[in-house]
């Protein structure tokens, strides 16, 4: 088992703000998990060995995870914006959906109008997610939402978003992901997040 890989599947998780994994030979020997609080650190020890098991075919004793709730302003993650809140808004046949982002003391808030339509709910939240990015971001930078969607990956549910940029008369494409607990909207809220969490401190205003 590759522990970088894992490092990243785990960092995916809802709530989990930084992991390490210590090897022994090809398993894993110790794996510690930095977490926000909100959520059991029992549940988290359940979510690290379900994607274990799920992604790299590996069970992981509970005993040799360490979980550590902490709140998120202490630990240098100033530069990655976080969910505060998703609201729905059904009008006849529009719906708006709107996300609320905390970044740096800051509250960002946008909006997405759309059909009022399951099938397009979860972009509707992305294109929201992306609004609130650009009060904050370079006015010089454009973003769209490619694509979404909720795939059934072993025996979990992972919400995907493709975003595309344009900057400084360059097209990038990225990707990000999350699990799907259960609020399949905000899942939505943090895939975008992760696919530009490392454009993010390279796009924001000066």
């Amino acid at each position: 088992m590759d522990a970088s890989a894992l490092e990243h599947a785990l960092r995916r998780i809802p709530g989990i703000e930084a992991v390490r994994v210590v090897m022994n030979g090809s398993a894993p020997a110790e794996v510690h998990v930095l977490t926000s609080p909100g959520k059991a650190p029992k549940q988290v020890v359940r979510d690290v060995q379900s994607v274990a098991m799920a992604g790299f075919s590996s069970q992981i004793d509970r005993r040799i995870v360490s979980v550590v709730q902490v709140d998120p302003g202490d630990l240098g993650g100033g530069d990655r914006p976080a969910v505060d809140d998703v609201a729905e808004e059904i009008d006849g046949s529009r719906m708006t959906i709107t996300v609320t982002l905390t970044w740096h003391d800051e509250r960002l808030v946008g909006r997405a109008t759309g059909p009022a339509a399951s099938t397009t709910r979860l972009r509707l939240v992305a294109e929201a997610t992306l609004a609130s990015l650009e009060q904050a971001l370079d006015s010089n930078a454009a973003f769209a939402v490619a694509s979404v969607d909720t795939p059934q990956i072993g025996a979990h549910r992972v919400a995907v978003a493709v975003v595309v940029i344009v900057a400084n008369g360059e097209e990038r494409v990225v990707s990000g992901s999350a699990l799907v607990g259960p609020d399949p909207s905000k899942a939505m809220v943090r895939a975008v997040l992760d696919g530009l969490n490392r454009q993010v401190p390279q796009l924001k205003r000066s």
